[in-house]
């Protein structure tokens, strides 16, 4: 029984530990930072509806194959230009300001009933 114990012990230290695995820096970035990147990403989805497969090629993040990449560059520029004439400083525009979870934005409201 004292063996057992003991080979198991020394099993357990000899085993690999797993590490988890980091990803991979992200590339092809031409307006937006590393840092905080997954949560602007998030944001992105949230304010749309979509998943990242919306604007990205699955399995190749950093592909501009999907034109709607560079649409939504476009909208990234358009809203920082916007905020920038905002002499406080603050942000008062985001993609959700106008998609409210919508790939299209409205442009007008509904119709009356």
């Amino acid at each position: 029984m004292l063996f057992v114990a003991v080979a198991v012990s020394v099993f357990a230290q000899d085993a690999p530990k797993k590490e988890k695995k980091a990803f991979a820096p992200p590339t092809n970035l031409k307006l937006l930072k590393p840092d905080g990147l997954i949560e602007t990403m998030r944001s992105f989805t949230g304010a749309l509806g979509v998943q990242c497969t919306y604007c990205h090629v699955m399995g190749n993040f950093a592909s501009d194959e999907n034109p709607k990449k560079e649409i939504a560059r476009m909208m990234i520029t358009m809203a920082r230009d916007i905020n920038a004439k905002f002499p406080d400083g603050q942000q008062h525009v985001r993609c959700y300001t106008c998609h409210r979870g919508a790939e299209m934005p409205l442009t007008e409201p509904p119709a009356a009933k």
